[in-house]
Formats: C-alpha cells, structure tokens, sequence
C-alpha cells in the first residue's frame, strides 16, 4: 500500500511539474471576463457551442459587416441582425476584440508563446479579430497602412494555423 501511495505521488509530480505548467491558461481575451451593464449576462461570450451556430456566425460573416467611425462592428443584413446570437455577436466583436493595430501585435505575441492548443472561445475570437482586420485591411486608405493590417493579420493566421496542427507540429 505504501509502494501504491509513492508510485501515485511521483507520478502527481511528474505531470504538475511537466504539463500542467506548459498548459496555463493565459488571458488572451481580458475584455471577456468584464461584466457590461447593458447586458451582464454576456460575460464571455461565446458564439459557437453547436454546428448549427458555426453555420450562422459563417453566414453573419458571408452577408457582410459595417465598420463604423468608432470601429463598432454591425450586420449589414436587417434580418440577421434581429436574432438573438447578433447581440453575442455584437457583444463579441464590439466589447471583446482588440481593435487597434497594438493591441492586435500583442494578442498575437501571446498566441506565438502559448503552449499547447487555444480554448475554442479563443480560437472564435482570434478568427473574428483576423476577419477585422482584414476589414481593416480592405478599408485602409495608404499603402503603409495596408501593409500594418497584413502584417497583423498575417501573425494571427500563422496563430491560427499553429493551433490548427498542434497534435502534428514538432516545432513545440
């Protein structure tokens, strides 16, 4: 019984001391966790727990957005807008995302450094940050400009790309 006892506390220390330190979770989306008085309800939100939601945020997506002057995020389709996922859809892409070209590089320096695959929140909301900024990118007036957004956007599809063949990846 004592030789089971120490087999199961070496083995405990052997996976906190070799995985569970390489999986901490780090914040990638803070604003996620923020409780917002018009709705406290969303407090990280989500949009995809089903099939059947990834087909809508696709078709939320396909219809087409509108960047506003304070970069607020809104369906172009009426129709769409009236159902009860584009309110977490605005929620998400309005109060959760980073916006700025900054915030954007550091979102994308953590996903370079973080170990192992992302939540599926944070892979929605990494998705919807690339589709912002390739928005952006689109919309922008100056090359430079152009170059700043595919450039961000770019470090979040290789981010994208690396969680997608995490299981495969040898490079760590």
């Amino acid at each position: 019984m004592y030789a089971l006892s120490c087999l199961l506390l070496l083995l405990y220390n052997y996976v906190e001391a070799n995985f569970t330190s390489k999986w901490q979770r780090v914040v990638l989306f803070p604003e996620a966790q923020r409780v917002r008085r018009s709705s406290p309800e969303l407090v990280n939100p989500v949009l995809q727990k089903s099939v059947s939601e990834v087909e809508l945020l696709y078709e939320f997506l396909l219809t087409g957005v509108h960047i506003d002057k304070e970069n607020r995020l809104s369906l172009l389709d009426p129709e769409l807008s009236t159902l009860r996922k584009a309110t977490t859809f605005d929620v998400v892409c309005n109060d959760v995302i980073p916006k700025t070209v900054t915030d954007i590089r550091r979102l994308s320096a953590k996903l370079i450094h973080l170990q192992g695959p992302m939540k599926s929140e944070d892979f929605e909301r990494t998705l919807l940050t690339m589709a912002y900024a390739a928005l952006k990118m689109s919309k922008s007036k100056s090359s430079d400009q152009q170059k700043v957004w595919l450039e961000s956007l770019v470090n979040l599809f290789m981010a994208l790309r690396k969680d997608l063949i995490f299981p495969y990846n040898t490079e760590g």
